[in-house]
């Protein structure tokens, strides 16, 4: 009954329908309703819908050919896949003017990509009938309720062969053979003929995902040349040379890092971490970080002026939303039964009453902050795990002879880190899994107004859960492990029974490289089989049996019903996998000089996977309009704030390169080395006897008088035992001093490079005024001609007044 309302209302609003008898569909079960959309639909709906189409072929000339073009013509496409019409003046279509518009073909007049956006709007919003004494409508309510199980423009051809009839344009096998294949990875992206087929929204996210990656090259270059320059400098660094030489760090008897299980170990068993750890701890990882403060401004600026270029170049100058995102939502029309005057239209409205809006608010925001919490209590598990199972490793590496010849690698503190990460991973991703569902579901119970509403709301709960899940261990990482440990007789434990771990004599950094690869790179990698393989095992077992009938029994219809739905959110976890990716490569970018270089390499085998799922695994989508890449844009600026701090603690905190230019520069013993003793300054006394019963290893064989631990503190035979030394207060002034330089000095930088560099291009600038202009004058004219046409025929209603009306705002026009 539905149904039978539904089609005959699309009928009514003047669509063409045409329905193929379940006996003729491959299995014998489903009846597919074929849509047309005649003239009359399309130029009624492009009115309402304000739909801007070509009046002139565009006679500015094209900019200046760059000098680098011959060198970069390998990357190049043909040109008429990169740019597959010409460019035209537009103007918002009018019934009235059709003579001004340039219609060829009424078939083609029209894109794919319009034609099915304009059914859609039509789909959306026709009612089926009253249920419960509400009125119904929207193709979206009968999805949900099983009325029909799926709608969906065509693709028009298989995408590894061309299509029988002459007049098809073959885009998706364009698209497939000059984009979506991994052997194409190194040309450059056809985004007119993306925004063509697919749409702005999509074209605008490609369109960001390239010029990102191309970004990231610059970042990985020079993050590349920081850790070449930590390699070739390892053999030369003074600290690790003292903690592997015989004679120094293996006399220094370090403290145990558990308690009675753990016993004293000689400082040259970290001989390796050591070294390693100076690839990412060195002079360059300053200079990295600030360099990526500059880089990630040097990305946003750009981009905003990439993008007004394409907001020119796809018409979406004057685009500000209101045609489809700024529209009442079909849901929020059917669920708000109470009505309300308009202040700006004065026309009756559906409204959401504060009462009501104001208890979906709090069950959400709880339902957000509970999930938010059980993050922290799962990071919290993971840092009790890391406690406990250290001094199992300790043993177990300590009693197991065939693990003694990697000991000196696989140290008891990397192991936990290690298993600890992949732990943590692992939860991030169960966590995922049901939040996402969760987050759709609050959502959708507070009723936003919009389409923008709606995807602005999701994205906010989604990011704020994701960066709390994503980074917690990280920051903790980073900022919190080996800062609160005490010193040996006075440990501080958490919950009363778990010591807190200890910093590696060589810090800490190695650690948080560690969680960082472990993390981003799990993400990626499981990112790709999700995207990728997932779609692909699904669509085959679903073809199994049509595959092997011939095309005129499996038709074009058939064949992509047998296909993956892109979904109203693809896009979303699209823009939020790669806005988590851009945080890594920010936020603790001078832990890890090669997260650039990673996200590299995965942002050009993200393209391709992208490009290769949406044009041979997915339905095509419902083409949507977007100027820009939306609350995205806001994220990426904040991140990059917080980046310039995160950075600079970092630096100040986690590595050890201020105390080492503490040393350097006021206490150094000797002046032609002023870097030899720094490890035997860097650690403290501490006196055995001294121990309770409760940190007291069982054994001391050798009689061990005294052990040394990581801290600035007196030794136990001075007047202030085991207080804080004066060095202690120099590096934490320094460290502070250090943080507010940098910040200030990153900052003064970046936005200096903001005012200097303008969002919108001058040429672009230009051209959107000289658009407006011959746009307006093109409108004027043909308004001047059909008043000349109408005075000539004797039509008393073309005064004169009318007549010198026109005139003047052609005047104007120019004036303007």
């Amino acid at each position: 009954e539905r149904r039978k309302e539904f089609e005959s209302n699309l009928q009514k609003a003047g669509l063409e329908l045409e329905t193929e008898d379940k006996k003729e569909s491959e299995d014998g079960k489903i009846f597919f309703v074929k849509i047309h959309a005649p003239w009359e639909v399309l130029i009624t709906y492009a009115e309402v819908l304000n739909i801007k189409v070509p009046i002139r072929e565009n006679d500015i000339p094209c900019r200046v050919e760059n000098p680098l073009d011959c060198m970069l013509f390998p990357l190049r496409l043909p040109e008429k896949v990169m740019h597959p019409e010409p460019d035209y003046f537009t103007a918002p279509f009018s019934k009235d003017k059709q003579e001004l518009y340039l219609i060829q073909d009424e078939n083609t007049f029209f894109s794919p990509s319009m034609r099915n956006r304009i059914v859609n709007y039509i789909l959306t919003r026709c009612p089926y009938g009253t249920e419960e004494g509400k009125k119904k409508f929207g193709i979206k309510r009968l999805l949900n309720n099983g009325t029909y199980t799926a709608a969906y423009p065509l693709h028009d051809c298989q995408y590894w062969k061309k299509a029988n009839d002459p007049n098809c344009d073959n885009e998706r096998y364009t698209l497939y053979m000059e984009w979506a294949r991994f052997l194409r990875f190194y040309k450059e992206q056809p985004l007119d003929l993306i925004r063509k087929y697919y749409g702005e929204k999509i074209g605008i996210y490609f369109a960001w995902l390239g010029f990102y990656t191309e970004m990231l090259f610059l970042a990985a270059v020079v993050g590349l040349i920081c850790f070449l320059y930590g390699l070739f400098t390892m053999d030369e660094n003074m600290s690790s040379k003292e903690i592997c030489d015989p004679a120094i760090g293996g006399e220094i008897i370090m403290c145990p890092l558990c308690d009675q299980e753990c016993d004293y170990w000689r400082l040259n068993t970290t001989c390796e971490s050591s070294q390693y750890s100076h690839l990412f701890d060195n002079v360059a990882t300053l200079f990295f970080a600030i360099f990526m403060g500059i880089w990630v401004t040097l990305f946003l600026e750009f981009w905003k002026r990439r993008q007004a270029r394409l907001k020119y170049e796809w018409d979406l100058v004057d685009f500000e939303e209101e045609q489809q995102q700024l529209q009442l939502r079909p849901e929020y029309e059917a669920k708000c039964t109470q009505k309300k005057r308009n202040p700006v239209t004065q026309e009756m409205e559906p409204y959401l009453p504060v009462t009501s809006q104001a208890v979906r608010f709090c069950i959400s925001g709880t339902t957000v902050l509970f999930w938010v919490s059980l993050i922290i209590a799962s990071m919290i598990a993971v840092i009790v795990y890391r406690l406990a199972v250290y001094a199992a490793f300790a043993s177990l590496m300590e009693n197991t002879q065939t693990l003694q010849p990697i000991s000196g690698l696989l140290t008891p503190q990397l192991a936990t880190s290690v298993t600890a990460s992949c732990l943590n991973f692992v939860i991030i991703m169960i966590l995922n899994f049901f939040y996402e569902r969760i987050a759709i579901w609050i959502t959708d119970m507070e009723i936003p107004r919009t389409h923008m509403e709606y995807e602005n709301r999701l994205t906010m709960k989604m990011f704020l859960f994701q960066f709390v899940n994503y980074y917690s261990s990280c920051f903790y990482v980073a900022f919190f492990k080996g800062k609160f440990v005490g010193y040996p007789g006075a440990y501080t434990y958490m919950f009363n029974r778990w010591r807190n771990e200890e910093c590696d004599p060589a810090g800490c950094l190695i650690e948080l490289t560690t969680q960082l690869t472990i993390v981003m790179a799990g993400k990626q990698i499981w990112g790709n089989i999700q995207e990728a393989f997932v779609p692909w095992v699904c669509n085959w077992w679903g073809r199994r049996k049509a595959r092997n009938n011939p095309e005129n029994l499996y038709s074009r219809w058939e064949q992509d019903h047998d296909l993956q739905t892109f979904g109203a959110l693809g896009l979303f976890y699209e823009y939020l996998e790669m806005v988590i990716q851009f945080g890594f490569i920010t936020l603790f970018v001078a832990s890890f000089p090669l997260a650039p270089l990673l996200a590299l390499m995965n942002n050009i085998l993200e393209i391709r996977v992208d490009s290769w799922k949406l044009t041979t695994q997915y339905r095509r989508p419902v083409a949507a309009k977007a100027h820009s890449i939306g609350v995205w844009q806001e994220i990426l600026n904040g991140m990059a704030i917080l980046s310039v701090v995160t950075n600079a603690f970092i630096v100040a905190f986690t590595s050890d390169m201020i105390p080492r230019l503490v040393y350097y520069y006021a206490y150094y013993e000797n002046e032609d080395s002023p870097m030899s003793g720094y490890i035997n300054n860097s650690l403290s006394v501490f006196l055995i006897s001294d121990f309770p019963d409760r940190n007291k290893p069982k054994d001391n064989p050798e009689n061990f008088v005294i052990c040394r631990y990581r801290d600035y503190r007196y030794p136990p035979d001075h007047e202030r035992r085991y207080l804080h030394s004066m060095q202690f207060w120099h590096i934490l002034a320094a460290k502070l001093a250090f943080i507010i330089i940098m910040e200030h000095v990153v900052f003064i930088v970046k936005f200096f490079v903001a005012w200097m560099i303008p969002d919108v291009p001058a040429d672009v600038k230009a051209r959107i005024k000289r658009e407006k202009y011959l746009t307006q004058k093109i409108l004027h004219e043909y308004e001047l001609e059909k008043l000349k046409e109408r005075l000539c025929q004797g039509d008393k209603r073309a005064t004169e007044k009318e007549f010198i009306a026109t005139e003047g705002r052609m005047e104007l026009s120019r004036a303007m």
